[in-house]
């Protein structure tokens, strides 16, 4: 059940809405059944067997969770706690990447007559990257010593708080550092939610505006972005035009989806961390990082770059470090190895802004300047997280520096890329995304203008939904 159909919008939402906001404030254990059962239903619209797997690995950890919370074996402690990573990796690995390690190892015994394994056919669980990283987190926190432990239903809550459950942000159940960027826990929330008319209506305006990004920009630039990556040969300048597109598309498209959870959570009397902020007005890529999947990049920086040594190590250590964090940032996007290139291409970046630091020629460049360069090679880098596979790939990037001349069949995707929606909303999301204020920030204040526009843009939206066909949220495949 996608937030963007008018299943979730007219029956679903309103439904829970009304519910959940019926059982008297001061209970606190039905509302939590309440929000569970709500999150177990959304999640079965889906495939009820997906519910089967996350009530599974929900009582798994708990469990586990228990007995490292409550050994006093350092040992004991460290060897359950590698259990719980082994069994969430383990399901993560078999739904994600087992397909791609059959595959890639049927490619190298081929060549030398072996027997081949026939593929396998597994249906990927929507949000399973998203909720084993969200369990991972817990688990970890509670063998430091940094969490002492909760209820099963607070933790199942955690888990499947369903305006999270399928693409984040990636939320901590506690709060570690409270002079950290970190939100406020999701533990804390559960006991001491805010239920007042100034939370409900910032979430139901921060939503239509997710809503209406997707509608209205992401979906429509998609679709110049999906031509553009099936033709067979475009031009240079169909090519970029759909470079660019998909560029738009990911943050209106992601972006909306963040907006939209944290709404939702808003709606709810929960406070979601932050998943974006003006990524596209990054001055490098280190910046672009603090601003894109604010919730991933924090999980990886705190779960494994940190653990790795991080900059504790050396100079060349700190450098490798950011290389595997980013190997397998891209990895955790997809099975494929665009996104391994994906992944090292940005380490890669990183690694040299950190040995140019302290150089003065990029730092000395006008701030607008820095923004274009890096705007540039991001925008590179989504043609590996865009393309089916690396010769599509080097493909593509071949025509976009060679200024390939239009091949047969240019006329014709032209004629489907240059239409004046098209050129009027690549137009719009240009303005949009270079905006420092964002939608999250738009609506913490609330007027009589913007309650109009809010009106207009959702009608607008629900009225362009009905007439679309391409509505699904692009992490959902991750």
């Amino acid at each position: 059940m996608s937030f963007a159909s008018h299943i979730f919008i007219f029956y679903f939402l309103p439904i829970i809405l009304l519910c959940y906001h019926l059982i008297p404030r001061k209970s606190h254990l039905l509302r939590k059944a309440f929000l569970l059962i709500a999150s177990y239903a959304f999640y079965a619209w889906l495939n009820p067997l997906f519910v089967i797997l996350l009530v599974f690995t929900t009582i798994f950890n708990y469990t586990l969770s228990r007995f490292i919370a409550g050994s006093k074996s350092n040992s004991m402690r460290l060897s359950l706690m590698v259990i719980c990573v082994v069994e969430n990796l383990g399901l993560l690995s078999f739904f994600k990447y087992a397909i791609f390690f059959q595959k890639n190892l049927n490619s190298m015994l081929k060549p030398f007559g072996a027997v081949t394994f026939p593929v396998l056919k597994i249906v990927l669980p929507v949000g399973i990257s998203f909720f084993t990283f969200k369990i991972l987190s817990y688990i970890i926190d509670v063998y430091r010593g940094n969490l002492p432990g909760c209820s099963f239903l607070d933790f199942a809550c955690y888990v499947a708080f369903f305006p999270q459950l399928l693409s984040g942000p990636i939320q901590r159940y506690g709060t570690i550092d409270a002079k950290s960027d970190r939100v406020p826990a999701f533990a804390e929330q559960l006991e001491a939610r805010i239920d007042c008319l100034s939370t409900f209506s910032y979430g139901v305006a921060l939503f239509i505006l997710g809503f209406s990004k997707k509608i209205l920009l992401a979906n429509v630039v998609g679709k110049v972005a999906d031509a553009v990556f099936a033709a067979e040969a475009p031009g240079a300048l169909d090519t970029w035009f759909g470079v660019v597109a998909y560029t738009f598309q990911l943050y209106f498209d992601f972006s909306a989806y963040s907006e939209m959870a944290i709404g939702l959570g808003s709606m709810l009397g929960f406070d979601c961390p932050r998943n974006f902020n003006a990524p596209y007005l990054a001055d490098s890529i280190t910046d672009f990082w603090k601003r894109w999947h604010i919730s991933l990049s924090s999980w990886f920086r705190d779960y494994l770059y940190i653990p790795l040594g991080g900059n504790r190590k050396g100079v060349t250590r700190s450098y490798l470090n950011l290389i595997v964090v980013f190997l397998l940032c891209g990895l955790w996007h997809g099975a494929n190895w665009t996104f391994i290139i994906w992944g090292i291409y940005h380490g890669i970046f990183l690694v040299f802004e950190r040995l140019l630091e302290r150089k003065t020629i990029y730092s000395s460049l006008p701030k607008p300047i820095q923004i274009c360069i890096t705007f540039f090679f991001i925008t590179i880098g989504w043609v590996f997280f865009r393309a089916a596979n690396i010769t599509d790939a080097f493909r593509l990037l071949t025509v976009m520096f060679t200024a390939s001349p239009p091949q047969g069949g240019s006329i014709l995707l032209s004629a489907v890329l240059y239409t004046p929606t098209h050129l009027v909303t690549m137009a719009l999301c240009v303005i949009l995304i270079f905006q420092p204020v964002q939608a999250i920030d738009w609506v913490k204040t609330i007027s009589w203008s913007k309650v109009i526009i809010l009106i207009i843009l959702f009608f607008l939206s629900v009225a362009t939904m009905f007439t679309q066909t391409y509505n699904p949220f692009l992490y959902f495949q991750f």
